[in-house]
């Protein structure tokens, strides 16, 4: 349920730049410094066209922390 809230946020940052929540997901991702390659699963031209597009969005410290603040970490699933 914790990942609606940050879905939310997510949402919310997105609709106020005027770029997608992948986007803002992915430039999240980007400021995180343990994170080094995401996977995007990008299946259209398009969809690799804005996670490019991401690489330029630089998020502002109070959305970081309204992001940091409903984000909940979850175990790694599937793997052994």
């Amino acid at each position: 349920d914790s990942d609606y809230d940050v879905l939310a946020v997510v949402q919310d940052i997105a609709k106020a730049r005027g770029v997608t929540s992948a986007q803002i997901a992915l430039a999240w991702v980007h400021h995180s410094p343990v994170v080094t390659s995401p996977i995007i699963g990008a299946s259209k031209m398009y969809q690799l066209d804005e996670a490019v597009a991401a690489l330029d969005i630089s998020l502002e410290m109070d959305e970081l922390a309204r992001l940091k603040e409903v984000y909940i970490p979850h175990a790694v699933a599937g793997h052994r």
